[in-house]
């Protein structure tokens, strides 16, 4: 049977106004999708939902979940994955190469400009204001220097396409950026549902994900990369990512590590083992900058290391990332970046950012406060898709309540318009349909930027929504960079 939607994903949708990623127009896929185009007309609708199945099985057998907090009916649940495939050219993705390696190369010299001499805000680019008032910013980081000046070692970018087809960045996550294993475990699945149209195009291996990880925490670790120690630092079995954690550390083949597993000894880091004490050079943490040190930050913390930070502040122990990234993704910040690369680097972004709106700026809080019918409203501090109103999806109760939020706090909030995010097909309940999709990169930074020719494409399952988190129902699929164009 012939998957009776398949041209049908080339609708729903008015054409010129979200980005289709495999059809330039109704029944007429891009080059690229092509070979995939006739690969699901011969399988038909039932070995696709048969592959689909097999998928989902797999994801069940190895584990691979995410928790939603606050749900009556259970928390643990199966990433939900769809099974076919976003394609990336080689032209599309050497953009978008060269502007992450831009971006991180600016955002990490902001940060430690902000920590020592704050030229950016004595010049006047950014306001100390803003700066200043940001949860995220770490008195405590002030005069840090970590080894090779690296204050970002892993990074995940969230991208749109536009209607015109560019890219622009949606938002950076530099604190404890999750999601790399559900990249990593799309491909597994799909090279094992789908080995022939993977065979069929050229895609770039993205499994080296974890030794280039490893590479870059010795790069950056203050002794020999051969003698340097590493651990990944987990807040434990409770938290939403702990399948990523583990999942990571079996990768590098390091050893996962809870706070108690942990003790600073003459500012000098040990993981306490069977053998007895073995000194830590670095962690790679996926712990919240307020949980790592109760002795620096949060005292009734539980999960971290007490005196970690003088350990980290004598040079003794490298942190991944370093404590105080987070000013550099303050959604305020954020709107400041083309600025920051252009101070910094003398170049204009290769990626621009999305237009956003300060609620902070008079002129610009008038025009979003009248047009919040329109626009997305976010906090700041809020990420995984809470704290927004999406205007055109809202009420008027919800938008009011948006209204009094704005003024009150006009530094926790910004509005940005309502994005056209680009549409793929995805496969659900036996048909092939649009659904909007957005992309997180992942790049590493120690001696050198490495860019990671893959992502995670997020899916927002739920049709008409643009809300691609899946702690609000969204889901995933595999994300193949192509070396060059295929043929058909």
């Amino acid at each position: 049977m012939v998957p009776q939607s398949l041209e049908s994903a080339a609708g729903g949708h008015v054409l010129d106004t979200p980005y289709n990623e495999m059809y330039e127009s109704a029944g007429a896929p891009r080059s690229h999708y092509r070979i995939l185009q006739d690969r699901l007309k011969e399988l038909g609708t039932e070995e696709i939902q048969r592959r689909q199945q097999a998928a989902d099985l797999s994801f069940l057998q190895q584990g691979i979940t995410f928790t939603v907090y606050g749900e009556k009916t259970g928390t643990e649940r199966i990433f939900p994955y769809d099974v076919l495939p976003r394609i990336v050219t080689a032209a599309e993705w050497d953009v978008l190469a060269r502007g992450m390696t831009q971006r991180i190369t600016a955002l990490n010299l902001f940060l430690h400009d902000l920590y020592h001499d704050a030229k950016i805000i004595a010049d006047g680019i950014v306001p100390a204001d803003l700066v200043y008032s940001c949860k995220h910013y770490r008195r405590e980081m002030r005069g840090i220097d970590p080894p090779r000046g690296n204050y970002l070692t892993v990074v995940g970018t969230d991208l749109v396409r536009t209607p015109d087809g560019r890219f622009a960045v949606l938002e950076d996550n530099l604190r404890v950026p999750s999601g790399v294993s559900y990249m990593l475990s799309n491909r597994q699945v799909m090279k094992r549902v789908f080995p022939n149209i993977f065979r069929d195009y050229d895609v770039r291996p993205i499994d080296h994900y974890g030794q280039e990880l490893l590479a870059c925490l010795r790069e950056v670790a203050p002794v020999s990369q051969a003698a340097a120690r590493i651990v990944l630092l987990s807040p434990g079995i409770y938290n939403s990512a702990y399948f990523e954690h583990a999942f990571l550390a079996r990768q590098m083949g390091i050893q996962l590590v809870e706070g108690r597993d942990l003790v600073v000894h003459d500012n000098i880091v040990y993981e306490r083992t069977t053998a007895g004490l073995r000194r830590v050079h670095v962690i790679y943490r996926r712990i919240d900058d307020d949980f790592i040190d109760p002795m620096a930050f949060r005292e009734d913390s539980m999960l971290g290391v007490p005196g970690l930070m003088n350990a980290y502040r004598a040079g003794n122990v490298t942190l991944a990332n370093a404590p105080g990234t987070g000013v550099a993704d303050d959604k305020a910040v954020y709107a400041y970046v083309p600025e920051i690369i252009r101070y910094y680097l003398k170049e204009d972004p290769i990626v621009d950012n999305v237009e956003t709106y300060l609620m902070t700026r008079p002129a610009e809080r008038d025009h979003a406060l009248k047009n919040l019918d329109k626009l997305v409203v976010k906090a700041v501090g809020e990420s995984g898709g809470y704290g927004m109103l999406i205007g055109p999806h809202s009420t008027q109760t919800q938008r009011d309540e948006f209204r009094e939020k704005i003024n009150a706090h006009p530094r926790n909030y910004i509005a940005q318009p309502t994005l056209s995010l680009s549409v793929a097909p995805c496969f659900l309940e036996g048909n092939i349909e649009p659904r909007h999709i957005d992309l997180r990169v992942y790049i590493l930074f120690g001696a050198h930027a490495r860019i990671i020719p893959g992502g995670l494409t997020r899916v927002a399952l739920r049709k008409g929504s643009l809300v691609v988190n899946s702690s609000q129902g969204g889901g995933s699929k595999d994300t193949w960079v192509l070396n060059d164009s295929p043929d058909s």
